[in-house]
């Protein structure tokens, strides 16, 4: 794990209205590296919103081969200094919809940040599969969610509504992939476009104070 990966105390925290979000499936591979930079790399602490990008337009066509993405994506990630990534069976082929009600979930409690950074390295650092509720356990031990109040979170419809909301949210504001960053009314696609967001985001956001 890189040692920036939950470093926060020298960010600055925009008001609510003005937060960035960062748009994420926990299926996706890109997005794991995206939630391993995005704290630290971004000026101001983001909103983590799960949203499901099969739900999003334009979703079957651009999945692209696995095979090169799985090259490009180890690639990335030895840049990043992460360590090696670990592919679940048929990751490519995951419908991690119940990972991301457990999110969701987390995020409604507050702890949807370390549920999904869990979740993530369960996935492509231990290969475990999202398609599996033990994972979503895992997830939730690590940040102290009981693991009987998540799974009952996963057949809620509230739950459920939340992160179909939130993928529809998301598709209106004009994300078509994950990961993304929304900054204002700009949509910043892909790992490589928190460096883009971060720049908008530092035209836009007075120097903070550093921490004491």
């Amino acid at each position: 794990m890189p040692e920036h990966a939950l470093s926060v105390t020298h960010h600055a925290v925009a008001p609510e209205a003005a937060r960035p979000r960062f748009y994420y499936d926990l299926a996706s591979p890109e997005s794991y590296l995206a939630a391993e930079r995005v704290m630290a790399d971004l000026p101001v602490v983001p909103e983590w919103v799960p949203i499901r990008a099969r739900g999003l337009p334009g979703a079957e066509d651009a999945a692209g081969d696995a095979a090169a993405r799985e090259a490009a994506i180890a690639a990335r990630a030895a840049e990043l200094q992460l360590q090696p990534l670990r592919w679940p069976p048929g990751w490519e082929r995951t419908d991690a919809r119940a990972a991301l009600l457990a999110a969701t979930f987390a995020k409604q409690l507050g702890r949807g940040v370390a549920f999904s950074l869990a979740a993530f390295r369960q996935a492509f650092a231990g290969g475990r599969d999202l398609a599996d509720e033990q994972t979503a356990l895992i997830a939730g031990a690590a940040c102290e969610l009981h693991p009987r109040a998540l799974l009952g979170a996963l057949g809620r419809a509230s739950v459920g509504a939340a992160l179909d909301g939130a993928t529809a949210e998301a598709a209106a504001a004009g994300v078509r992939a994950v990961p993304a960053i929304r900054v204002g009314t700009g949509v910043f696609h892909g790992e490589r476009g928190i460096d883009a967001a971060a720049a908008a985001l530092a035209t836009a956001t007075p120097a903070s104070a550093p921490a004491p």
